[in-house]
């Protein structure tokens, strides 16, 4: 097992031994902390032993070209993803290439995280069916998912193990939307409370530093809709059970990229009786925000205008890039995930790290044109994900320096 966690010396000894193969820009605050704007994350891959050695080496070489923050969850490839980021940071540290200090780790608890044809059968015989259990069959929705307590803690100490880790810095509670297609909403927030009582306990005893919620529809979509999460009150929830202390609630997670610009663009959330995309509310509440699916699962090669691709200048070769660029862009936002395992991947991905990210006049342009070519396909019919007939964009978004401002929110230990 790995002791300690990410530091405020350790994260900056990592930037300042990258900075001759890094644009300054490459790395952020994040508080006392400071973490690349691009991220590996572990979401695909085959169940085999091929996979887990490219995954393995992925986590080493991203590290060694300047990736501190690395992404996983205990359902990834049923726990084979968690696995291999132990190993890679393992050998990372035995061979004095890192500390541990120098990483932030991030994983995820939610999501059964078992193989099997009758989960249901596998919940109950694991969770429910024991005397000394405290959880019942309704604590599992859509077969699948379960936020009780007692189920974190299992999952939380399963993903220690997997890692090979003392503490984990960030650990998200995953999709936790998901429950909303069985629960009632209050329902629903009593659940989000216990679970976060269970993570302010687990801050405590120093298995994680700080948590947060790891999401797909959830924070992006209207309010209207049924699997809309509240950010503003799950951060009031937080609150509550620290009798309002400072919380260690401090992250969240959703889909950012040239395809899915909700986060940046669409108002789903409330503060203080206003309207603000996901982005606005995390900076307002002092919650710092990741982007997963930054290349929105390479469904945007080849798909990229002509004029959208182009104003992004002779610095970026491919498709891949220029929507990697665009996401790590974002203002306020920490880090972008990218997966990757083939060395061929990593070397493009990576070239980001000399290159500047773009700065926020290019980066309002770009979000327009964006905006108006989704609006554009979405009026012809085509079928996309999301509903993009009412985003907006306003020509004052960003406000100047919010980048700076929001990532330096307080990350507490």
């Amino acid at each position: 097992m790995l002791l300690g966690r990410a530091t405020a010396e350790g994260t900056r000894c990592y930037r300042e031994r990258h900075r001759k193969d890094c644009v300054p820009d490459h790395f952020r605050e994040a508080g006392e902390l400071i973490a690349s704007s691009i991220g590996i994350g572990t979401y695909l891959g085959e169940l085999n032993e091929q996979t887990n050695v490219l995954l393995t080496e992925a986590v080493v070489e991203s590290v060694r070209r300047g990736v501190n923050l690395i992404d996983s969850s205990i359902n990834y490839r049923y726990q084979l993803s968690e696995r291999c980021v132990g190993k890679g940071v393992e050998r990372l540290v035995e061979s004095a290439e890192v500390s541990r200090d120098e990483l932030i780790i991030c994983t995820k608890g939610g999501f059964l995280p078992h193989q099997n044809q009758n989960q249901a059968d596998w919940f109950y015989q694991h969770y429910v069916e024991p005397s000394n259990s405290e959880i019942n069959m309704t604590d599992l929705v859509a077969n699948e998912h379960c936020i009780h307590p007692e189920f974190l803690r299992d999952q939380l100490d399963c993903s220690l193990i997997n890692l090979g880790l003392q503490t984990i810095d960030v650990y998200y509670i995953h999709n936790p939307e998901i429950q909303l297609c069985e629960v009632a909403p209050e329902e629903f927030y009593n659940r989000l409370r216990a679970a976060f009582k269970f993570m302010e306990d687990a801050a405590d005893a120093g298995k994680i530093a700080a948590y947060g919620l790891a999401t797909w529809n959830g924070l992006r979509i209207p309010s209207t809709s049924k699997d809309h999460l509240d950010l503003a009150r799950a951060k009031s929830l937080a609150q509550e059970v620290t009798l309002n202390k400072a919380d260690r609630f401090r992250f969240i997670q959703f889909p950012l990229n040239m395809a899915m610009p909700e986060a940046l663009v669409a108002p789903t959330q409330k503060i203080e009786e206003e309207q603000v995309p996901v982005l606005e509310a995390a900076y307002r509440l002092g919650i710092i925000p990741i982007a997963s699916n930054s290349l929105c699962q390479a469904q945007v090669v080849g798909k990229i205008p002509e004029n959208i691709a182009s104003a992004f200048g002779d610095d970026l070769q491919t498709d891949c890039q220029r929507a990697l660029q665009y996401t790590r862009s974002a203002p306020g936002l920490l880090t972008a995930l990218v997966g990757m395992k083939a060395p061929e991947h990593i070397e493009e991905n990576l070239a980001l790290a000399i290159v500047t990210p773009l700065g926020r006049e290019r980066f309002q342009q770009l979000t327009h044109s964006i905006v108006e070519v989704l609006k554009s396909m979405h009026r012809g019919g085509d079928n996309w994900t999301f509903d993009v007939s009412n985003l907006s964009y306003s020509s004052s978004f960003p406000p100047p320096n919010w980048q700076q401002h929001n990532v330096a929110a307080k990350f507490i230990h």
